[in-house]
């Protein structure tokens, strides 16, 4: 199995599944780095005051938000640090909607999800079900300090975590300003006809092995022709890992009676299937890195 970038338990009710969290997809793109061109070192980014043009060294550096246009407020390191979620190392599963629910836009990064330790079962058991109801599990994460919206779907014998974007990171449809012309389209049948048939001519078979990054593929034959030629240099590089926990699993069907025992949501909570809405911020800010 590829390795685990995350471990923790998918919790719903009293339930937790031990699981280990696999990227779904790996970047292809061509990494350029910058070099030195006289020694042929690595070139980093020099932090720049914008006013005077010199160099900024790390202890006059602090952090601000821009509350008004040319006004910030600043924080301190401390004060950021405890406005990060706290990492309980589950995903927490707060409602189940029907799949096609979710809109595209609001879809971001796929993660495969694997049973870890004694967590075959209990998995096999939610993937099933997930199945059968033709349902997706919404469910809130905390990776590497950062709280995210998630939704947990089944994908053949497996289970899939896919990163969704918060509805505040969405732009609406209105930002595009159609038309009548394109809202209520007055298509005639034969043009109509007609793109049905092309859409029918050059209908396929997905096949992804057939489709191919062509500049990538380019650059990298440049790549592997100069390496061949003997123009090739060493460049220093280092690497870092994490440490990560896991959680335990204890019997299934005894948690799942509590579970449901416990359970008596009111008509307005099980229809909404949302968690505790956060409270807004009086002034909105605009958004800078968590560095």
């Amino acid at each position: 199995m590829a390795r685990a970038i995350w471990k923790g338990a998918i919790s719903f009710g009293l339930v937790h599944i031990p699981v280990a969290l696999v990227s779904a997809t790996s970047s292809h793109g061509v990494d350029f780095s910058w070099l030195d061109s006289r020694s042929m070192d690595p070139v980093g980014y020099k932090r720049v005051n914008k006013v005077t043009g010199k160099e900024v060294t790390s202890e006059h550096i602090v952090k601000g938000v821009e509350y008004e246009k040319g006004r910030y407020v600043v924080l301190s390191e401390e004060e950021i640090r405890s406005a990060h979620p706290k990492s309980t190392q589950t995903i927490d599963i707060f409602a189940f909607v029907d799949s096609e629910q979710i809109p595209l836009q609001h879809i971001d990064t796929p993660y495969f999800l694997a049973p870890d330790k004694r967590g075959g079962k209990v998995y096999a058991l939610l993937r099933e079900t997930l199945t059968k109801t033709n349902k997706v599990a919404l469910a809130q994460v905390v990776l590497h300090t950062r709280q995210h919206l998630a939704a947990l779907m089944p994908l053949e014998s497996a289970l899939v975590l896919v990163m969704l974007r918060w509805p505040a990171e969405v732009r609406s449809l209105d930002e595009l300003a159609l038309g009548s012309e394109v809202t209520k389209p007055d298509l005639a049948k034969g043009e109509l006809d007609m793109a049905k048939r092309l859409v029918e001519d050059m209908s396929a078979d997905w096949q992804p092995d057939e489709y191919r990054d062509s500049f990538e593929d380019k650059i990298m034959q440049l790549v592997d022709q100069k390496a061949r030629e003997g123009k090739i240099e060493t460049v220093e590089a280092d690497s870092g890992e994490e440490e990560r926990r896991t959680a335990d699993v204890i019997d299934l069907t005894e948690l799942l009676k509590r579970s449901l025992a416990g359970r008596t949501p009111s008509k307005s909570t099980a229809k909404s299937g949302k968690p505790a809405s956060k409270t807004a911020p009086a002034k909105k800010a605009t958004k800078t890195s968590r560095g």
